[in-house]
């Protein structure tokens, strides 16, 4: 069983067994999945991008950030569940979606949106 898939399981299962489902709405899990996104962003919040990438390498800090992604992760997770959502093959489209959005001639470098971008 791949990890996603194992995750997926032992989300539903800890849910079915707190009787969480009826909680579980897309709405809910999509709230508390923004949530969880905050408190990661928390941990960045009014530093310069030097002191973010000090941040990161510090052992007590990453294991904070590494608890938010979990959460992140998570919520993810589930919120796919409850929709039908293979998250893997809908990270595998997103990709070659923005492959061809940003092609290598276009792209590298630059960090201009593809819509925002002169043709």
């Amino acid at each position: 069983m791949d990890v996603l898939k194992h995750l997926q399981t032992e989300l539903a299962k800890f849910a079915s067994e707190r009787d969480w489902n009826q909680f579980h709405t897309p709405k809910n899990l999509a709230m508390a999945l923004s949530g969880e996104a905050g408190e990661l962003l928390e941990r960045f919040q009014w530093l310069t991008p030097e002191q973010s990438e000090r941040v990161a390498l510090s052992s007590e800090a990453l294991e904070g950030i590494e608890e938010e992604m979990a959460d992140v992760l998570l919520y993810l997770i589930r919120l796919a569940d409850r929709l039908n959502i293979n998250l893997a093959t809908a990270a595998q489209t997103k990709l070659k979606r923005n492959a061809e959005k940003y092609p290598i001639d276009q792209a590298k470098g630059n960090a201009v949106k593809y819509s925002r971008r002169s043709k």
